[in-house]
């Protein structure tokens, strides 16, 4: 399913997350659509590398229905079994990388997360303490 696809969820339910949603005020408004593709529990995009091609990926997660419930997130990479890895945060926090992510692709039609999902998936800062 395309993003431009994905239905965003009425008012009430995009409410329950707005205490949760920090300072990303000129992001808000991606909220239903971001909790619309949660829901959906599964994207498809390329890792895009600089100076190199693209990597394909297939993130899937369990989804809640709350806020303050825990999210799992697999990442497969490649299609590749010895290309996967978790993450677990809290619901809000993982839609937080959705509204980043449906935000990078409305502008560049690319389907990527942010860099700091990437440094938090891959446990970068705690390379670096």
């Amino acid at each position: 399913m395309s993003l431009d696809e994905i239905k965003p969820v009425d008012d009430l339910t995009a409410k329950l997350y707005l205490p949760y949603m920090g300072n990303k005020k000129n992001l808000l408004r991606f909220l239903p659509i971001a909790i619309g593709l949660y829901q959906q529990g599964r994207v498809e995009g390329c890792r895009v590398i600089e100076a190199s091609e693209s990597i394909p990926f297939a993130a899937t997660w369990n989804v809640s229905t709350l806020p303050t419930d825990i999210t799992c997130c697999r990442m497969q990479f490649n299609r590749d079994p010895d290309l996967t890895y978790e993450i677990i945060m809290g619901s809000s926090e993982f839609i937080n990388f959705l509204i980043e992510l449906y935000d990078n692709y409305r502008r560049s039609h690319t389907t990527d997360f942010s860099k700091n999902f990437y440094r938090r998936l891959l446990q970068v800062e705690n390379i670096y303490r």
